[in-house]
């Protein structure tokens, strides 16, 4: 196991996630369950908003324990979902990943244990409707490798105070760039900066709430079916707020 990590923390659901030493963090809530994290903060809103088709390409910002690769092919496994699936996400601790195939996952992945073992072994894996890449490295290096639009993204790194370089506005009009025209991100924080860096790199926002965890955030290329928050309204209403900037942390 990475040497920046401590100890494996249970979560409300009962599911696990673990403590980073380096960040200070762990890599899920354990107020919202590790498991119902990756699905109603990130996997649902995605799944119900992102244009539908042959094929999905994800973007999953960072790969860390998997749970969102996983309970993707998790969901659409449970739900006869037959899109090919093809997910990129970045991890820049190699040792983490190599360590995830005696990771305690819940049972729920239980028959994905063939595809975390490849992923632990490999950083790949690929069948005849899923194929998933984990990009070793700095992400904000990693995403300029991706030659594909991509139709979702989980923006899922460690906090914007432990992490800010993949919170800034830089980062998300990356980001934007190589999103389809459909695209939908899914996010945890709620925090008025970020919103305000999606917001300026060209995206619409909008507050995402579920009964099984605490409020998100959905950003997206296109208008969506769902109350729009009026960034310029809280602009005006807070004019000392703003956008984390690469500069700053330079």
């Amino acid at each position: 196991m990475s040497k920046s990590l401590k100890e494996y923390k249970s979560t409300i659901d009962g599911s696990y996630t673990l403590y980073s030493s380096e960040y200070d963090e762990c890599y899920h809530s354990t107020k919202d369950g590790a498991l119902s994290e990756s699905l109603y903060k990130h996997v649902i809103p995605a799944f119900s908003f992102a244009s539908s088709g042959d094929k999905l390409v994800i973007l999953d910002i960072c790969f860390g324990l998997g749970y969102n690769a996983l309970a993707t092919i998790y969901y659409c496994i449970q739900n006869d979902i037959k899109t090919e699936l093809e997910i990129f996400s970045p991890e820049l601790d190699l040792n983490l990943v190599q360590s995830l195939k005696a990771f305690r996952y819940p049972i729920e992945f239980d028959a994905l244990r063939h595809i975390i073992t490849a992923l632990s072994e490999k950083q790949e894996y690929e069948d005849e409707h899923l194929k998933i890449k984990i990009i070793i490295g700095d992400a904000r290096a990693s995403i300029k490798e991706i030659d594909k639009e991509i139709d979702i993204i989980y923006q899922d790194p460690f906090s914007p105070k432990k992490n800010p370089t993949l919170w800034t506005r830089e980062y998300f009009e990356d980001i934007y760039a190589l999103a389809s025209p459909s695209a939908v991100l899914t996010t945890y924080s709620v925090a008025t900066p970020v919103r305000l860096g999606l917001y300026e790199s060209g995206f619409y926002i909008y507050e995402y709430t579920s009964d099984h965890t605490r409020s998100g955030t959905i950003a997206s290329k296109r208008r969506l079916p769902l109350k729009l928050i009026d960034m310029e309204l809280k602009k005006q209403r807070n004019p000392k707020a703003k956008s984390l900037k690469d500069s700053e942390y330079q």
